[in-house]
């Protein structure tokens, strides 16, 4: 796996043979994750060339439809995510060719969200009514064992691969200098029983002149 930092973008590509892994983009300064650019195929003959003949490389027009629009359902407004490069392997864009999947991807200056199942989550842009809120992405479920695990059983954190976005929070609070709601399935719905979940969010203030 290589990552590449570069005038602000990140780039991290995994090549086909490292099926098993999952390419993980994360963001360590204040803001969330922006992807910019994902690719599943092959766009020029050197990237993950090494050992491969010439016949698999040959290829550069090769590209997966929907592979950035994935990407970034996945990624865009979290601190961390990961990639499934099976997701995104199939069907095969073109038969013969050593593919790979790069991603590209910044950090947008966002504040960063996280609220438990029945807490309280709170959108605030200041006390002037001149900034308003406007929601960057938002997720419901569980992505990790650890996050809104405090006292619950393990088998309540225990189905990390239960979460999808949602745009109830932005119906709900975009144009609004503050804005509070209840975190519940009655609200997101249920994505999946019996698993404790959580939210998670990213937003802007806008000025509003």
């Amino acid at each position: 796996m290589l990552h590449i930092a570069v005038h602000g973008f990140t780039s991290i590509t995994i090549c086909q043979r490292f099926v098993l892994r999952k390419p993980s983009l994360s963001i360590s300064e204040k803001g969330v994750i922006s992807v910019q650019a994902a690719l599943y195929g092959r766009a020029d003959t050197d990237t993950c060339s090494e050992g491969r003949p010439v016949g698999q490389l040959t290829n550069t027009t090769c590209s997966q439809p929907g592979t950035e629009d994935l990407v970034k359902t996945r990624c865009d407004g979290k601190k961390e995510c990961e990639i499934n490069i099976r997701d995104v392997a199939t069907p095969d864009p073109c038969v013969g060719t050593f593919k790979y999947l790069d991603t590209n991807y910044t950090c947008l200056p966002a504040i960063h969200v996280v609220a438990c199942e029945g807490s309280l989550a709170h959108l605030f842009c200041g006390k002037t009514s001149l900034f308003v809120i406007s929601v960057y992405g938002a997720d419901y479920g569980r992505r990790d064992e650890t996050t809104c695990s405090y006292r619950r059983f393990s088998f309540q954190t225990r189905n990390t691969l239960c979460s999808g976005p949602t745009n109830k929070v932005a119906e709900l609070c975009n144009g609004k200098n503050r804005c509070t709601f209840r975190v519940g399935s009655s609200l997101f719905g249920d994505p999946c029983r019996n698993t404790y979940k959580y939210l998670e969010l990213a937003y802007v203030c806008e000025c509003t002149f």
